[in-house]
Formats: C-alpha cells, structure tokens, sequence
C-alpha cells in the first residue's frame, strides 16, 4: 500500500508515518456507514445506497497518490485563496452549503440538507444536514454559517468571492441549524452561487487564523495532515463525515511536481495513480499504458485591445487583428491540436452555448480592408504575452499570421505578474494570455462578468468601461440573472453577440486539459476541465 512512500521528503515523510498508522486502525467509513453519494442535481439528502464497487472491492486502507502541476504558495483560507493547488485542496477539506461537482459542473446539497428553499423571490432558507461537525469535532451551528459569509462580504477583507455573491444583502439565524439568505434583488442561481462561500468554523479561525489558514479545518471528506511547498499535501480521511462525498480512502498524497517530466515519470512508473496537466506532447507516451483524456475545458487563450489607445479604439482594428489569425495552423502547430477555436464566448459543450453573430474563421483578405479601411495598413505593434509554455509556443504563430496580412510585430514575453502590472499601467496595447474564471463557477453570468464587469479588466485593461457596448453589456447581464429559461438564455445570447462585435477581450481558442490516471487503480475517477484533480468519491481498487 505505502511502497512509493520512502521517497517523500522531510514533513511529507513524516505525516505519512502518522497518516500510515492512523489507516490502520481506521475503520472502512465511507460507504459503510450508510453514506452514499447524492443526485449531483436534485434537492436531495445524503442516499443511504452505498456506491456500486468494482469487482475486488475497494480498498478503505489505501493512500492514493497524485502529481500536481502547481507548487504551493500562500494559505488555504477559502475566503481568499485562487491558487489553482489550493483551491483543489478545499475542494476536499472544505464544504459550502452547496457544491459544484468539480467534474460535471452540477449543484448539489453539501453542508444543506437540501438545495435553498425559496420563501419569496429575494429569501431563501437552508438548514444544516444532521451530524454536521468540523475537524476537531465541533458541531457546526448558523454561527459558523452566518460567520463565513459575513467574512466574504465585508469589503474590508477585500474577497474575491464577494463579487460572485453580490446579489446577497445579508445572512441570518433562524436558529441553531437554519439560516436565511436575503437577496438585493431576485437572482436566478442562488444555488450554484452559495458555493463559493465555504462554511468555516468561527472559533479557530478567530483563535489563530495563521495556524488555521496553514493546516485548515473545515467540515469535509478530509481533514488536512500537512502542506510542504515544493513536496506534498497530505490528507486523512474523516470518519465523522456525515456528507454526500464520503472518502473511500484512507488519505491521500498530492506530490508537488512542478516539473512536466518529474509528473510524467512519476505517472509511468506507477508511483502516483494520476497526474494533472499532461504536457501535450507526452500524451502518446502515456496512452497505452494508463488511461489519457482530453476534456474541453473553457479555459482560454484570449486576446485583449487597450480600446482607448489608437488604433485599437476603431472596433474594425480589433476585429481585423482576429480574422487575421490562422487558428487552424496555431492549434494544430502550437497546441499540437489540443485546442477548440472559438466560434462565440463560450466553448461548444457549454450547456449555455450560442454560435455568436461573428465568428472569426482566417480570413485575411477581410483583415487587410478593414486595416485599409480604418487607415491602419502596415501599423507596427508591440504583442505583451504571457511566458505559460504553451502559449509562449503560440506566440510565434500568432505574429506570423499578423505579419501575413502586413502588420509588423514584435513580440514581449514575460512572466505574468510583472506583464499584467504593465497592461495595468497602459503600457500595452494587446495582451494575449490565458485565463478560467470557471473553477470559480461555469454559469455564463460569472464568466462573462469575470472580464466584461464592472471591474479592474474593463477599468484598467480593455478600457471598455463606460462605453455604450459596456452600459448595454451590464444591462444584459442584470436581465438575464433575474429570469430563467428561454428568456435568460435570449439575453445570453445577445451578450455573446455583442462580446463578438466588439472584440475588446475575446478567446482565440478554449484549451482540452489532459489527465492521466490509471484505471486499473482507481475506481469513480474522472478528468476535470479545469486544473486540478478531484478524489470525492474516488477509492483504490484492491
């Protein structure tokens, strides 16, 4: 069970050790104790049904081990951390009132009993599910509820998550295990929003929050043993889990692999049973020998124009920059097919998808009128990029299809941060990077919002903010989350169209993510199209 343990450093070693002898005496919880999962759709409380096993069973006692892409910087607070390790690590230690399942994408009652329950179009009430307790075994009251949604949204903190809660006045006890959520105005994904706020226990985090946000506590499937940078997270499971997402191992092991080749060893030889962020061109190493897919996620290469800055304030500038580019050869070439163009804002397989009313196929004889037409023939621009492997190897071919239709480029790669302070202080005039609002929510409104809002992209990047496309984009957005069915997506579908037209911050592509993982191994694991990787509700098959 514990073969490839040895090779872990200092701490990590250490909290194995622990983590070993714990599972031995560890009693296989999980599905046995009548916890099974939950219709990751319906408004429904834990099942009693326990999971179907795979034939040989699984086995309570095992360690599951995995490679992450990401190392680890900063805490754990779920009130402010977007680190992609981190967040993935909540996923697991942590619980809203409802979840996201990270692979499908749809709500479910978490720390609810059941989904909000309406009252009238702006209240809504959710009582806790029985037996609910953090990790040190205090049961969790609407305190704590009340608590961890006032912490996001007191603008003091400054959270990230506040503006995906926006639409919430305020949070009240009924009593000890009920709680009312009072809108500023209808909204039609309470559910899916409530998510984003992780319930988390009152007395610690004002106790010693350095130490909490370190190791954290929460009320999830796993309690958290340890966190190394640049080596392991460990984790235990929680036998007094009383949720939909019992664990079905004794732990886990998330190594830090940061290096693209240390993941991909790691993963043929056996000593991890899946890996994120399968670099593209080792995918037919691993194909054959453990199991590699492709999920098309909505994560972007996108491309961004500073619309007060000349020529790029002409939308016929913009638009000709993108029919300019030959996606085919960019993806075929650079993402080595590992890519979708994009045809509106959204990817294909979204739920929410509408072809927009521009589609950017290559067509360079329309990018030279346009630059002819709006006098821009021949300008010379300077394109900032971001250093990300991947799209450092697109770059070239982005300038190369520019300089097709007569557009002189240079190029300036560099680290992301220092890149983005200097878009913020107007010193570029196209940025293309990547982005994926999505591991905060897959709602259209969120994405769209994520860069079109009312927020430092259109402030200070596209300068788009207080145009009358930015006041009808707004309008738009604050329709269609007041409705639903046929008459949200109308508006959604008027908001696609009009990101497309004016062409201020648009995708080039949305990116598949390969995972590899061995299914031999591993029973209920499945691909995310996010970063990450999820093991709720994942065993080792014995």
């Amino acid at each position: 069970m514990l073969r490839s343990m040895t090779r872990l450093r200092g701490a990590g070693l250490i909290a194995i050790t622990t983590l070993t002898a714990l599972s031995l005496t560890a009693c296989n919880n999980g599905d046995s104790n009548g916890n099974g999962h939950a219709d990751p759709g319906g408004d429904t409380e834990p099942t009693t049904q326990a999971p179907v096993e795979p034939t040989g069973g699984v086995d309570y006692d095992a360690i599951i081990e995995a490679g992450f892409s990401f190392g680890l910087s900063g805490g754990f607070d779920p009130m402010i951390t977007t680190g992609a390790v981190t967040v993935a690590a909540n996923w697991h230690v942590f619980e809203g009132l409802t979840e996201l399942d990270p692979a499908t994408r749809e709500v479910y009652a978490a720390l609810g009993t059941q989904l909000p329950q309406a009252i009238d179009e702006v209240t809504y009430t959710v009582t806790l599910r029985d037996g609910a307790v953090f990790h040190d075994g205090t049961p969790v009251t609407s305190d704590d509820v009340v608590f961890s949604f006032e912490r996001v949204l007191d603008p003091e903190n400054n959270s990230i998550y506040a503006g995906f809660i926006g639409f919430i006045d305020r949070v009240t006890a009924v009593d000890e295990t009920t709680v009312e959520i009072h809108l500023n105005h209808p909204f039609s994904l309470v559910a899916e929003r409530l998510a984003n706020v992780k319930v988390v226990p009152r007395h610690l985090v004002e106790a010693d929050y350095e130490a909490w946000n370190a190791i954290p506590v929460g009320t999830g499937p796993f309690r958290m043993i340890s966190a190394v940078p640049d080596d392991a997270i460990v984790f235990e499971r929680f036998d007094d889990y009383s949720g939909p997402r019992p664990a079905r191992a004794a732990g886990l092991v998330w190594n830090l692999l940061s290096d693209p080749a240390a993941r991909v060893t790691a993963m043929s030889s056996g000593t991890v049973t899946a890996i994120e962020d399968v670099p593209y061109i080792d995918i037919p190493t691993l194909t054959g020998t453990v199991d590699v897919r492709s999920v098309q996620s909505f994560g972007t290469l996108f491309m961004m124009f500073n619309t007060e800055s000349a020529p790029f304030d002409d939308v016929r500038v913009r638009q000709a920059f993108l029919y300019a580019l030959d996606m085919d050869q960019i993806i075929s070439v650079g993402m080595l097919g590992n890519a979708t163009a994009a045809t509106s804002f959204l990817p294909a397989t979204h739920p929410n998808y509408h072809t927009a009313s521009t589609v950017y196929t290559h067509n360079p004889e329309l990018a030279r009128e346009l630059l002819e037409e709006a006098g821009a023939s021949g300008m010379t621009v300077t394109v900032f990029t971001t250093d990300t492997g991947w799209v450092a190897d697109v770059a070239p071919l982005i300038k190369e299809s520019l300089e097709g239709v007569g557009i002189n480029v240079t190029l300036d790669i560099a680290q992301s941060g220092g890149q983005w302070a200097r878009v913020d202080a107007g010193e570029a005039q196209i940025m293309v990077a990547p982005g994926d609002p999505s591991v905060f929510g897959n709602d259209p409104d969120l994405l769209m919002r994520w860069w079109h809002g009312d927020n430092v992209w259109t402030q200070s990047r596209t300068r788009w903010h207080g145009t009358p496309g930015f006041e009808r984009m707004q309008e738009l957005l604050d329709e269609a989350i007041q409705v639903t069915g046929s008459e949200q997506q109308a508006l959604w579908n008027e908001a696609f169209d009009l990101l497309s037209e004016s062409a201020t911050l648009y995708p080039l592509f949305h990116r598949t993510l390969p995972t590899a993982w061995d299914s031999t191994r591993l029973d209920g694991f499945q691909p995310l199209p996010m970063s990450g990787l999820s093991f709720l509700g994942v065993g080792q098959v014995q």
